[in-house]
């Protein structure tokens, strides 16, 4: 598959995974909980369902998979993105307050995720 048709394949399911994890962010620190865990509920809530749709529809090919060793580089490659968006999570939080953090978890975000599209092309679904 061509590098445009992954990109807008990752940026449409992106931007349905994106809305779940800022919702879930959002909910759980509106209804009291820290910054850092609503961060963490977000992302796990918004991973579960980017891993699948990815797997199958954004890298499907022959020399890619959707498995257990897949799985575990997802696994890794997001408890990376996840440490380093929590860590700005906090700092905009602490620094500037929790309505800040809400609006600028979508640029971090999307800095992270084209991070997490070169990963998965040439990582995380490989065979």
């Amino acid at each position: 598959m061509s590098l445009s048709r992954q990109g807008g394949h990752y940026l449409a399911i992106g931007v349905v995974q994106w809305l779940v994890d800022w919702g879930v962010m959002v909910a759980v620190s509106y209804a009291g909980a820290p910054v850092e865990a609503a961060n963490i509920a977000g992302r796990i809530s918004g991973a579960l369902l980017g891993f699948t749709l990815n797997g199958w529809i954004t890298f499907a090919g022959d020399d890619t998979r959707v498995g257990r060793r897949q799985a575990a580089r997802f696994l890794a490659m997001w408890l990376v993105t996840t440490a380093l968006s929590t860590v700005a999570m906090h700092e905009i939080d602490d620094r500037l307050g929790l309505k800040w953090a809400w609006a600028a978890k979508p640029a971090v975000e999307l800095a992270l995720g084209l991070f997490g599209f070169l990963a998965s092309r040439h990582w995380v679904y490989r065979r």
